[in-house]
């Protein structure tokens, strides 16, 4: 494999933790799990937005799906 299909998800994440913080602001704690991971729901409404936000939402989902 090349080096540029190995680091996809490095060159796909730009700002780490953003998410988190937009998930914060919008929803408080409801938006998380117990163990601090955001909740599948939240994603998902998340997701069917447009924009950057929408963007990042879908791609949470498809790592998770990695995990």
């Amino acid at each position: 494999m090349t080096k540029r299909k190995e680091k996809w998800i490095q060159r796909a994440i730009k700002n780490p933790g953003a998410l988190t913080r937009t998930v914060k602001r919008r929803f408080g704690k409801k938006g998380f799990t117990k163990s601090g991971t955001i909740k599948t729901e939240v994603l998902r409404k998340l997701a069917k937005e447009k924009g950057i936000t929408g963007k990042r939402a879908r791609l949470a989902l498809t790592l998770r799906r990695l995990r």
